[in-house]
């Protein structure tokens, strides 16, 4: 336990260093947590004074779009961090941020054991399947669906085969990044309109909401971040 403590404190201080260098500034805070096969780097007070002008200015996805592209080239680094620190080989890396938080979200997936944890909580049933409502409203319903709850603070659902034809088309014709951008906000905001029935489901109060998607995996993380001192 102690050798997993280190590392995360290690983790939260290099990555703080890394995003520093690249951003001009680093968050107030990186909490890091390692649960193999997953690993999740959440980011609090993570906005830089130019992004907080940009968007005061109504140019939010000027920002995504940028921090999209510094996060394509930084991905490789922090897959290497990680596993340097942690010994953990990342296979998928997925990122998302709320900018109305000043939050932001890592997520790491690598070899499942072949022994896995038992990540299991109550009312898990309930909670895939209004994801799974989600989907089908934003896309289609998954092929498959489960979720993890890696402590007090961290669920992650994963989904599988939910990309729609038109959708592939257009990742196929290069317009990857504004279809990411599209459906991010259109499933974040379905998300968090159910969010008073997801912290029902987990008698807990819900701090953010991330999503994201690896296109050629036909694959996406969602990651709710619970506050285990306000329950519901």
């Amino acid at each position: 336990m102690m050798g997993i403590k280190k590392s995360q404190l290690e983790l939260a201080s290099s990555i703080g260093r890394i995003l520093r260098d690249h951003f001009g500034k680093g968050p107030e805070s990186i909490f890091v947590t390692i649960s193999r096969p997953y690993i999740t780097i959440y980011l609090r007070n993570f906005l830089t004074p130019m992004e907080q002008a940009l968007i005061n200015e109504k140019h939010e996805l000027t920002v995504e779009e940028t921090r999209d592209k510094l996060m394509q080239r930084l991905a490789p680094e922090l897959k290497e961090l990680i596993k340097n620190v942690s010994g953990m080989e990342i296979n998928e890396f997925y990122y998302d941020w709320t900018l109305a938080n000043a939050s932001g979200i890592f997520v790491g997936i690598g070899a499942e054991d072949a022994f896995p944890p038992d990540y299991s909580y109550p009312e898990s049933i309930k909670v895939e399947l209004e994801v799974s409502n989600v989907s089908k409203i934003a896309e289609k319903a998954p092929n498959q669906i489960f979720s993890h709850q890696l402590n007090s603070r961290t669920l992650i659902v994963i989904r599988k085969g939910i990309l729609v034809e038109i959708e592939k088309m257009l990742i196929e014709l290069g317009f990857e990044e504004p279809l990411t951008i599209s459906k991010r906000k259109l499933e974040k905001g379905l998300l968090y309109k159910r969010k008073e029935l997801f912290e029902e489901y987990l008698d807990v109060q819900i701090d953010d909401i991330f999503v994201n998607w690896d296109f050629n995996l036909d694959k996406s993380t969602i990651v709710f971040i619970l506050n285990p001192n306000n329950r519901q």
